[in-house]
């Protein structure tokens, strides 16, 4: 039976987790799947655009965490998923999928992927991405206004009445469910070390 190695990236918004599992993509092609905890939000149809704009998307409640850590189960037992995709400008899961096949390295990347007993146990490395906060403010607001259809002052607000907050309540104490802390996204001693051991699972394959 084919088997499957599974890759935890947390770490606050902005951190650059999405680069780090991005990096190693790239090194490895075609033997790594990555999965985002954001397409992952609850769908909000039924609600005015108006109050979906007010939702507390760093709060563990707005994720459906159970149908992510479905998917991943069987993404490790060899089954392709067919996985939301999260449309922010609309603050709503959109109608479309995308289907992930199963990869020798599946990686998920989420900002509260380790606080969720059900889905931590399905990792075989964890890994936190610990970065300043002033880098991420400024990433994240880059990242909204850029791609997610926001302006400055809503990014601020959001930043201040829920993301830090929510970073300090929820994401920061998961540091320690983590195997391995990496200063920054685009460390590349952390990068060369974690490259060598998914390297050393695809050459087991």
């Amino acid at each position: 039976m084919e088997s499957y190695y599974i890759i935890g990236i947390a770490g606050g918004s902005g951190s650059g987790k999405s680069t780090f599992a991005n990096r190693l993509k790239e090194s490895f092609a075609n033997d790594v799947a990555i999965v985002s905890c954001d397409n992952y939000y609850l769908p909000r149809d039924y609600m005015p655009l108006e109050d979906r704009k007010k939702v507390n998307y760093d709060s563990p409640d707005a994720i459906e965490f159970g149908l992510l850590a479905e998917h991943i189960r069987r993404l490790k037992q060899g089954y392709t998923v067919n996985c939301p995709v999260y449309d922010f400008t609309q603050h709503t899961r959109s109608n479309r999928i995308i289907q992930i096949e199963p990869k020798p390295v599946i990686i998920v990347d989420g900002i509260l992927i380790l606080i969720y007993e059900e889905l931590r146990k399905l990792f075989d490395l964890k890994v936190y991405v610990d970065t300043d906060a002033d880098e991420r403010i400024l990433r994240r607001a880059k990242r909204d206004i850029q791609e997610r259809g926001r302006d400055f002052d809503s990014v601020i607000s959001q930043y201040l009445s829920t993301v830090k907050p929510m970073h300090n309540l929820y994401v920061e104490p998961t540091k320690v469910y983590s195997d391995i802390i990496i200063i920054g996204g685009k460390n590349d001693v952390a990068f060369d070390l974690v490259k060598t051991k998914v390297k050393s699972v695809i050459n087991r394959e």
